[in-house]
C-alpha cells in the first residue's frame, strides 16, 4: 500500500528525529516545498560544542525546569531552527514544515508538540506557511502560520504548554 505525501515527509522527519542529542525530547524537521525537500534539521546543540549525551546531563532537566520555559538554559539548537539555518529564505517562503518529536525515556510522541515561541518566530521570519505535526503514526495536526501573527502569544506573558 501507498503511504500519502503527508505521512510519507513525517516519516522522514521521524528519522531525522534519531540524530538528536537532546536527552528529554527528540525532535527532527523537514522543509518541504513544491513536493521538494528545502532542508532538515533535528535538535542538537551547536557544532563543535557538546552536547547533553557527552556532558551526561541536561541543564533543564537538572533545574527542573518545565516544558516550554527557560530555552536560554537549554544547549540545543532546536529543529525547526536548524532546518531553517540550512535553507535559503527564497525557497522557505509558502513552505510546509513536518515536524516529529519523541520523549527520549519512552519513545513515544510528544503530546500536543508545538514549536517554542522562538520558533515561532523563526518559522514566521522563514516565511514558512504552514506546518504539519504528528500526534500518533498516522493523526497529525495542520497549523497555519498565519496563526501565530494574529494570536501573539508572545503578549500574554504565559510560557510552556
Amino acid at each position: 500500500m501507498r503511504i500519502d505525501k503527508t505521512n510519507y515527509y513525517l516519516d522522514i522527519a521521524e528519522t531525522v528525529l534519531k540524530r538528536s542529542t537532546c536527552l528529554r525530547r527528540a525532535f527532527g524537521a523537514v522543509i518541504v516545498k513544491n513536493d521538494e525537500i528545502i532542508a532538515t534539521g533535528y535538535n542538537g546543540a551547536p557544532r563543535g560544542r557538546k552536547n547533553c549525551g557527552d556532558l551526561g546531563y541536561c541543564m533543564r532537566e537538572k533545574l527542573n525546569i518545565p516544558r516550554g520555559e527557560r530555552y536560554e538554559m537549554c544547549r540545543s539548537v532546536h529543529a525547526e531552527q536548524n532546518a531553517i539555518i540550512s535553507a535559503a529564505r527564497k525557497d522557505t517562503i509558502d513552505s510546509t514544515l513536518y515536524l516529529v518529536g519523541k520523549e527520549v525515556q519512552t519513545d513515544k510522541y510528544v503530546k500536543n508538540a508545538m514549536p517554542c515561541m522562538f520558533c515561532k518566530r523563526f518559522i514566521i521570519n522563514a516565511g514558512i506557511k504552514k506546518i504539519i505535526i504528528r500526534n500518533t503514526k498516522e493523526d497529525y495536526t495542520e497549523v497555519f502560520v498565519e496563526d501565530f501573527i494574529n494570536n501573539d502569544d508572545s503578549l500574554e506573558g504565559v510560557y510552556g504548554y
